[in-house]
């Protein structure tokens, strides 16, 4: 399950729609991994953007952070750092299993 809370942060409908699209990667490694819930969180303050996501799974929970005067580079770094981690999750999954 995916929770954002777009806080100060006014996104119009495609720009959510573009968001979740570029999440679909991260939601299936954690739905393989089981008991996903993945909470984003926007927060502008000045002319930066900053994103933290806290992910809760059965293997474990984590939080990431980024930030960037543009929230697609904000996002699109936190992305890469959420399917990073994900994919350790998967793999220590494979070895203990």
């Amino acid at each position: 399950m995916i929770q954002l809370n777009s806080g100060n942060v006014l996104l119009k409908p495609s720009h959510r729609k573009q968001l979740m699209s570029s999440l679909r990667r991260a939601a299936k490694m954690g739905d393989r991994l089981g008991k996903f819930v993945l909470n984003l969180t926007l927060h502008r303050s000045g002319k930066a953007i900053e994103v933290t996501a806290s992910v809760n799974d059965a293997y474990g929970s984590f939080d990431l952070r980024s930030r960037s005067s543009d929230w697609r580079t904000a996002i699109r770094n936190l992305i890469r750092m959420l399917a990073t981690r994900l994919h350790e999750q998967l793999i220590l999954r494979a070895v203990t299993v």
